[in-house]
């Protein structure tokens, strides 16, 4: 197994989880197994009760765990499946060492930092790094560590002392660290400074790490001058800087190590048999990041949330609709609304913010109400629901989303009255606590529905199931705490809203549509967390589609794409209609 360690020095969110999953990618490019581990100093358990505003999304896994959305990047380049230990934080080890003090497993021994937790951080990582990650099952044989923060931090240093033993454990040849530090360029001199850089690294190198790679993040190129100074006060060969400047987009990341012989050092520093060859993964990503530098055609998608101050709250969501918006050839433009906006409390307050935020609405070519929790916009987003209803605007509305989308047909159509606050719609009417097993009134975190759980097509004639391929099932990552009470249904289904998907026991009603609509759907997983930027998730390419006025076209040709519209299998060729069901990573086995 060989380790790679990702630290970040100068200042946090610096892009450490774009470069660690980029790595990842290039290496799996090289016919290699990759995993992937992301290490949260914090003290919670995991990310679950998190404000969207402290670290962006609550990314959900398969098997239920909440993580950091750092995860998403891994899952999304690697095209892997993590499980929630792939996510290690201060409070697991914390939690895990103290249970076994419990039980008396140190023998009345003084149990202390070093070396108790440092020997559970390091017997995790082992651990961890050898569960299987593809589908086929097969055991990594590179593990791509990502260390949250930066050095110096007091809450990381146990975990900086445990990577400072585990070198010396796995030896030399089987553990390298790249440290990715900034190269600020003050405007008034456009001069790039290296002085944090050294800073950072000799921080780290006392504290016993010695960078093998140093990732420099830029805005521009690193020029050769600063390029050398840094390799001369930093101890590393001229090679081993490398230059990670601002570009057009993230797909670009792996292309830019690529050409800086990233592979090449990695495979020389840890004697790892890497394949020479010409890579076809990596042709794909090129093909993907140039058809996106050239796209022409627009389509805006009105994002109508809670947390839309904050870009990485949404940041699968946002990755799901560029995916499905690179796969028709249009560029995407989101426009966020804040909900609260929408409301007629808002004209009362701030009748500038008010008329600003319908402008945004009903100038989108679609409409998407993502998840949530708590009552603050709920209305806003009530009205935004009804007004992609009645106007025929595209709309999809996912977990919360798909409960309002229920609750404005229960209001406006069926003549259901009461506030969305109120016990009289929400709660009593509309929404239903099944008996979930994960439910615990007296916790929070880890109480709700989560992971990936299967939906039932009840029906042949669904707009959503022919985006999937005519399947009978799809298995989707959930988490919600409230449902669309099932005694209800017929109400509904009377007057065209159907619900065309509910789980295996048909007691939870899973995807919604509307007919003699364009496209009116709302789904209660989150698809966006299986999105892939080869293969994207049905539900939002049905929003893209429709927005862009192609969705019927798409669906009388067999949910097939224009030859335009699809990756080539070669550099230089496309094939025609290729489906989206087939437009997935290569095998790595198969090359």
């Amino acid at each position: 197994m060989k380790y790679i360690l990702v630290t970040g020095g100068v200042i946090s969110g610096i892009g450490k989880g774009i470069i660690a999953s980029s790595v990842g990618t290039i290496l799996k490019s090289c016919g290699l197994h990759v995993t992937a581990i992301k290490i949260d100093p914090y003290i919670n358990i995991d990310a679950g009760t998190f404000s969207p505003y402290e670290h962006g999304e609550v990314f959900v896994l398969d098997d239920g765990g909440e993580v950091d959305l750092d995860l998403g990047n891994y899952e999304r380049f690697l095209d892997i499946r993590l499980t929630r230990d792939n996510n290690l934080t201060t409070g697991k080890i914390y939690q895990s060492v103290i249970n076994k003090e419990r039980r008396g497993d140190y023998l009345g021994k003084t149990v202390q930092v070093v070396p108790h937790i440092t020997d559970a951080i390091q017997e995790w990582v082992v651990k961890q790094a050898k569960v299987p990650v593809d589908d086929d099952d097969v055991e990594p044989q590179v593990c791509v560590i990502e260390l949250g923060g930066t050095v110096g931090d007091i809450e990381s240093m146990p975990f900086i002392e445990a990577f400072r033993q585990f070198q010396f454990k796995v030896k030399r040849e089987n553990f390298c660290n790249i440290h990715v530090s900034l190269i600020p360029q003050p405007s008034a001199t456009g001069e790039q400074k290296t002085k944090p850089t050294q800073n950072s690294v000799r921080e780290l190198r006392g504290l016993g790490l010695s960078p093998d790679l140093i990732m420099c993040r830029c805005s521009t190129a690193l020029e050769n001058s600063v390029k050398e100074k840094i390799s001369m006060f930093c101890h590393v060969e001229p090679e081993q800087v490398i230059c990670v400047h601002d570009v057009s987009s993230i797909y670009r990341v792996p292309l830019l190590l690529e050409n800086q012989g990233v592979v090449g050092y990695l495979s020389r520093r840890l004697n790892m048999p890497i394949e020479t060859k010409p890579r076809k993964m990596l042709t794909k990503w090129k093909e993907m990041s140039d058809r996106s530098d050239r796209l022409l055609e627009h389509c805006s998608i009105a994002l109508v949330g809670k947390y839309t101050k904050f870009s990485d709250s949404y940041a699968s969501v946002i990755k799901a609709l560029e995916h499905s918006a690179l796969a028709i050839s249009h560029k995407l433009e989101v426009k966020y609304i804040d909900s609260a906006y929408l409301e007629p409390s808002t004209l009362q307050e701030d009748p500038v913010k008010y008329h600003e935020a319908w402008q945004k609405l009903c100038s989108a070519d679609g409409i998407l109400v993502p998840g949530g929790f708590g009552v603050r916009g709920t209305e806003g987003k009530i009205h935004a629901i009804n007004w992609a209803r009645n106007q025929k605007k595209p709309f999809l509305g996912v977990c919360l989303g798909m409960q309002l989308a229920v609750c404005e047909f229960a209001r406006n159509t069926l003549g259901w009255k009461g506030n969305i606050n109120s016990p009289t719609l929400y709660w009593a009417v509309c929404i239903h606590v099944i008996d979930m097993p994960e439910h615990n009134p007296g916790q929070m975190g880890g109480t709700m529905r989560l992971g990936k759980r299967r939906t039932i097509f009840k029906t042949n004639n669904s707009v959503l199931r022919k985006l999937y391929g005519d399947a009978e099932y799809v298995d989707e990552r959930h988490r919600h705490r409230f449902e669309v009470n099932p005694e209800l249904k017929s109400h509904f289904e009377e007057k065209g809203f159907r619900f065309v998907g509910q789980d295996v026991e048909g007691e939870r009603m899973e995807v919604i549509e509307l007919d003699d609509h364009p496209y009116f759907v709302g789904v209660q997983y989150h698809p966006e967390f299986t999105s892939r930027p080869i293969k994207p998730s049905p539900p939002y390419l049905g929003l893209l589609l429709a927005s862009a006025g192609k969705l019927q076209g798409y669906l009388q040709k067999g949910c097939r794409l224009s030859p335009r519209d699809t990756y080539s299998d070669r550099s230089g060729s496309s094939t025609p209609d290729s489906e989206i069901s087939e437009l997935k990573l290569p095998s790595i086995t198969n090359e």
